[in-house]
């Protein structure tokens, strides 16, 4: 007897939500902490770079391990990451210790893939949609909700507060899981180890990161980030071979190819690009001194994350909304329209960004658009693979998002600090225009996402065993 809904969703929910809130809780606090810290501000950055990049290599593996002994197990073992390095963060004074701490964390990234498993394992058929709908825009609630609670959280206590919320919402969504998820009997017993493709994928993962993170640091054009381009490049057609030889690959490139897969892991990597950036640009232009540089609105961290509550509003009214575009006309419409909401949402904000009221607005539209994207793309990937691959396979385009959260950031900080202000005092500000360039650019972004979807001519349904193959709705032919 499957369970119900109501008992297992919840848990999966708040597991997601509480990696997310931990992921996006430092963004707006990085240059007082390096204050804190006494580090320096290209230094502090580490602190997301080493959370994205565990996140980016643990996600994969996590999922995969989940398909081979079972998905509560490692979603047990990806909180207790998440826990840990909250854990450690709040006992710890040295930067070295908050940035293991941080690795530590991204453990929590396997969340997502491995919930999405369960919910398409555990629920019965009629509920699928709407729970992988709904622990999918928890990813959009989670950050939006991050940045709002941080600045609470700084308005009456010291830095620590905000990691201890982390290791709060992390051990509660151990006990959740623990209690109320089950142990799930769907595991890929013919599958096996590889170790080698393991290795060489972090390997690869890890280059190109830590080559986007810095590049605004070190240079786009320097020696070390060139390389590290170059080692990526290199290390993941090494990788690939490997996958394509290799009994039991880490990731089938088979499944990899199958147009479902590949053009939704592209929309995923762009819808990263755009909300990653998007919510960094936002922030920094609210908390623009307005007298200084007669735009922006003189923001605190607390109320330039309240502006951008709307979009966690946005992304939670999203999932219910896209999980019925999803069962009545399949996940193209969700997904092209969320795009074309986010694009439409920069546009907005690139030609009108005067008043506050444009911000929450615009944020808003955003949010709901990155929650029907959020809520497509693990329906297309679930119509086209097996079960016993569903972990990896969400695994990766999870991993793509974050790749392409990387890049957007790095693209809208580039943008930024190429364009500033000749001001008397030592402080750079970007310029108006600056801002309009990176609106610009992210619309342009998400508009090439709303096109991909288009490649995608129809899902066909895998042959899996009955009890685990995804629901009809999720099957629905788009051409």
């Amino acid at each position: 007897m499957r369970p119900s809904s109501t008992r297992v969703l919840p848990a999966l929910v708040l597991a997601m939500l509480a990696f997310s809130v931990v992921q996006t809780a430092v963004v707006p606090i990085l240059p007082s902490l390096a204050r804190e810290l006494d580090v320096s501000g290209s230094s502090i950055t580490w602190l997301m770079t080493a959370n994205l990049l565990s996140a980016a290599v643990l996600t994969p593996l996590l999922g995969r391990f989940g398909d081979l002994r079972g998905r509560k197990p490692m979603l047990l073992v990806s909180l207790a990451g998440l826990v840990a390095g909250s854990a450690l963060a709040v006992g710890t004074h040295s930067f070295t210790w908050l940035v293991v701490a941080r690795v530590l964390q991204g453990a929590g990234g396997g969340v997502l893939p491995l919930a999405i498993s369960i919910v398409r394992d555990e629920l019965p058929k009629e509920k699928v949609t709407g729970g992988v709908a709904a622990i999918s825009a928890s990813m959009g609630v989670g950050s939006g909700l991050g940045l709002v609670a941080t600045g609470l959280l700084l308005e009456h206590w010291d830095y620590k507060s905000i990691f201890w919320m982390g290791l709060g919402f992390g051990l509660l969504a151990v006990v959740l899981v623990a209690v109320r998820v089950p142990t799930d009997p769907v595991v890929d017993k013919n599958g096996g180890a590889d170790p080698l493709g393991a290795l060489t994928l972090a390997g690869w993962l890890s280059a190109l990161l830590i080559a986007v993170s810095q590049g605004n640091t070190w240079g786009w054009t320097s020696n070390r980030t060139l390389g590290l381009f170059a080692a990526a490049a290199v290390i993941a057609l090494v990788w690939g071979i490997i996958e394509v030889k290799v009994k039991h690959p880490l990731v089938d490139m088979k499944m990899m190819a199958r147009p479902a897969v590949a053009f939704t892991n592209i929309s995923g990597l762009l819808i990263g690009f755009g909300m990653y950036g998007s919510f960094m640009v936002i922030s920094n232009f609210a908390q623009t001194p307005e007298k200084l540089a007669h735009y922006g609105f003189t923001a605190t961290v607390l109320h330039a994350g309240v502006m951008l509550l709307p979009s966690a509003v946005g992304s939670m009214v999203a999932a219910p909304v896209g999980a019925l575009l999803i069962a009545r006309r399949g996940p193209r419409l969700p997904l092209v329209l969320g795009a074309v909401l986010g694009s439409a949402a920069m546009v907005y904000l690139a030609l009108r960004h005067s008043a506050e009221g444009d911000i929450y607005f615009a944020s808003a539209v955003f949010g709901l658009g990155v929650g029907l994207a959020y809520a497509a793309m693990p329906a297309y990937i679930n119509g086209a693979v097996a079960a016993e691959q569903s972990g990896i396979a969400n695994g990766m385009n999870a991993v793509l998002r974050t790749v392409g959260g990387a890049i957007g950031t790095a693209v809208m900080a580039a943008i930024l600090t190429g364009d500033t202000m000749k001001l008397p005092i030592p402080v750079q500000l970007p310029t108006l225009d600056a801002y309009k360039h990176a609106f610009w650019v992210a619309a342009a972004v998400c508009l090439v996402a709303a096109v991909v979807p288009f490649a995608i001519r129809r899902i066909k349904e895998i042959p899996a065993p009955a009890e685990a193959a995804a629901s009809p709705e999720l099957v629905k032919t788009d051409a």
